[in-house]
């Protein structure tokens, strides 16, 4: 490929992540780039400052639920209009004045609940004239925002309810259906000025949580952790048969850890796997479909598992901890089997590699390597806890110091031993020449340590998703600082003041990114409040379950048939966020209840992550599939025909959650260790036989 073509290929790249993540929108006038600098730099700070235990301590900046989430959802409207073009052709180097007039005025009317908060509560059910105006504002804004950053599907799915709220009385309509409509008055203080729509649980999610755990993900990827999972990955897999393949599988999971969308692990892992993949024989179709079959593993995947975790703490009522558990296994056994069908579609082609391992040993190994991380991390995170037990008993209140001594000793060893070797570079060209896994291995173990926090905190110490996140932030936002100041400082390299400019450079760009990866997602969680407030307003909700029950006939598999159908064409117009939520509160309850009549008692976590599974697999799904068109985009393929070919590959992930319903130990609930063992093994040969079975 020439410099020029490759350029090209860079340039749509980046317009595609823009349009479909971060806005495609980029003012070459000095006013529009630092609009778009400085409001998703402060959304950041704010987002930190809220988490941070400094507004109690300080008394400053001390606001309930209710004004975070107005404050949250207005800085995403403010940006879906600022950085999202309204149309193809709306100019894209320039944020027109009429923008900036509705944009402001959006901004204005979501966070009215922030500054306007104690006359709403004052007025609560009996709006004045004011309520009602901002809240009819405010919610046609936010469609348009959706809109903007999300595309019609979402927005037409919320004016739908919203149709029935008003004219649900239509004799038009079955009378099964009907009901007695809402006055317009009922409607926006419902949807509004309450909990119950917008500014409701899903809202709260992504302004407690989501946000940090985004940016979180941001961080640690300018700090080069990306870089470092993929290049490992590489060394590690790529002289196998089909070894770049494999190693887009394994990437994929890494990256999966930091980030919440699957077009973004796409773009991240596949502007370097899909070349390479192609490079060894993969036609451009079965290149791009193995890249999307990685990265949709990768939503599955915990920590962040798309926001979708933290989501279900919520509407199931349990821990994260549990979350975590209930997904490790069906994500860990689909990511082997993904490696086997690319080793057998390897074998097909007759492709060889520089190792001649035979594949039952790579799969043993993977299978052991696996384990072995995880009772390596188990272990880990245990003297963790002993060590921190130990420091508590031995300093009392001054342990904390004790403590972060301990972690900067630690962090500043790691920094020392990666500076012993140089830099990961973060071209395609030095992914064929890399040095052996070990020494790559040895440039990263820093970026594992905030990882390790983070679970740490959220295992051991149980604290909330979001304080866990919070200070695994802060310690990205170290690293970022001093990382380049110290390897140059035992490198002797000098120049420290002009490394920690670039370190201050780097956390500035990792907040803005941050920021502006969330503006889609807080819109998204903005506008499926409206359906939920549908749903809780007209009792549909009910309606609909019945209807499914009626056209499943009572059997429970034919309804979780149509739970799956549901979710597949919601999500492919619908982020698979907001999917989970209209499936979840619609159809979750009623597979539970009908699970019982049936004499089979179906957990409802099981039900939650059955939906989320099949709103994930619609990123994948023809012709819509939106994860399909990037990788496309990559690897110059057919889109569609990488798409067929990725729900192909994708079929061991579509037959899980039908497992996990009836056999529940696959989630390990109420499962003991040794049992856990048992079930891995059982459903790792089941899988892996499915998957031969696919591949003929």
């Amino acid at each position: 490929m020439s410099e020029k073509s490759q350029a090209v290929t860079d340039e749509s790249l980046e317009d595609f992540v823009a349009d479909a993540d971060t806005g495609g929108r980029q003012p070459r006038d000095a006013f529009g780039r630092n609009a778009l600098w400085y409001i998703p730099l402060f959304w950041s700070l704010y987002q930190l400052w809220i988490a941070s235990p400094l507004p109690f301590a300080l008394g400053v900046g001390v606001w309930n639920d209710t004004q975070t989430r107005a404050i949250h959802l207005g800085f995403a409207v403010l940006l879906a209009f600022l950085a999202f073009p309204a149309f193809k052709s709306s100019p894209r180097t320039r944020i027109p004045w009429f923008t900036w007039s509705i944009a402001l005025i959006g901004a204005a009317a979501a966070s009215y609940q922030w500054y306007a908060y104690d006359g709403v509560a004052a007025r609560s059910g009996l709006p004045n004239t004011l309520d009602i105006t901002v809240a009819v504002a405010g919610l046609v804004l936010l469609l348009e925002a959706a809109r903007r950053s999300l595309g019609i599907p979402l927005m037409a799915v919320a004016l739908f309810f919203l149709a029935y709220v008003f004219f649900g009385s239509w004799s038009g309509l079955p009378d099964v259906v009907q009901w007695k409509g809402a006055s317009l008055s009922k409607a926006m203080s419902h949807m509004w000025l309450t909990t119950e729509g917008v500014f409701g649980v899903a809202l709260g999610v992504s302004s407690g949580f989501v946000f940090l755990f985004v940016l979180f993900g941001a961080l640690l990827n300018q700090a080069g952790a990306g870089n470092y999972f993929l290049k490992l990955a590489f060394a590690a897999l790529g002289h196998l048969r089909g070894g770049p393949a494999k190693a887009a599988v394994i990437g994929s999971a890494a990256t999966g850890l930091i980030s919440g969308s699957s077009i973004a692990n796409v773009v991240t892992t596949g502007t370097f796997t899909i070349p390479l993949m192609k490079k060894v024989g993969f036609p451009s179709h079965k290149a791009g479909a193995v890249e999307v079959s990685s990265s949709i593993n990768g939503v599955l995947t915990p920590p962040v598992m798309g926001a979708v975790a933290f989501l279900m703490t919520e509407y199931v009522g349990i821990s994260y901890v549990e979350v975590v558990k209930t997904a490790i296994v069906p994500a860990a056994i689909s990511y082997v089997a993904l490696v086997y069908i690319v080793h057998l579609e390897a074998l097909k082609m007759g492709m060889t590699g520089t190792s001649r391992m035979n594949p039952v040993k790579f799969i043993l190994g993977a299978i052991f390597i696996i384990a072995i991380s995880i009772v390596l991390a188990g272990g880990l995170l245990w003297l963790c806890g002993l060590t921190v037990d130990a420091a508590r008993a031995l300093l009392g209140g001054a342990s904390i110091w004790g403590i972060l001594a301990l972690m900067a000793v630690a962090y500043v060893a790691a920094v020392r031993f990666a500076a012993q070797q140089p830099d990961l570079p973060m071209d395609l060209d030095s992914m064929q020449h890399l040095p052996p896994a070990r020494e790559i291995l040895k440039t990263g173990l820093h970026y594992l340590m905030p990882i390790l926090l983070l679970m740490y905190m959220l295992m051991i110490e149980r604290k909330s998703p979001g304080l866990s996140a919070f200070w695994s932030t802060v310690f990205m936002l170290v690293i970022l600082l001093t990382q380049n100041p110290l390897k140059a400082f035992f490198r002797r390299e000098g120049e420290f003041a002009r490394h920690v400019r670039e370190g201050v450079s780097d956390i500035a760009h990792g907040l803005v990114i941050g920021a502006r990866n969330m503006i889609g997602l807080a819109a998204a969680m903005g506008v499926a409040g409206i359906i939920v407030g549908a749903v809780t307003l007209t009792g549909i909700g009910q309606v609909m379950a019945e209807f499914v029950e009626f056209l499943s006939g009572g059997n429970l598999l034919a309804m979780l048939f149509f739970v799956a159908v549901i979710s597949i064409i919601l999500g492919m117009g619908l982020p698979t966020t907001a999917n989970y939520i209209v499936v979840s509160s619609l159809m979750a309850g009623v597979v539970v209840e009908l699970g019982a009549q049936s004499g089979l008692i179906v957990p409802l976590v099981a039900v939650h992550m059955f939906v989320f599974y099949f709103g994930i697999m619609a990123d994948v799904t023809p012709p819509v599939g939106l994860a399909s068109f990037a990788a496309a985009a990559i690897s110059k393929g057919d889109p569609l025909r990488t798409g067929f070919q990725a729900f192909f590959y994708s079929i061991r992930t579509a037959l899980l959650p039908f497992q996990f319903i009836f056999n529940t130990d696959l989630m390990l609930i109420e499962v003991g260790p040794v049992h856990a063992v048992f079930v891995f093994i059982v459903a790792l040969i089941a899988i892996l036989l499915l998957a031969a079975g696919t591949m003929n």
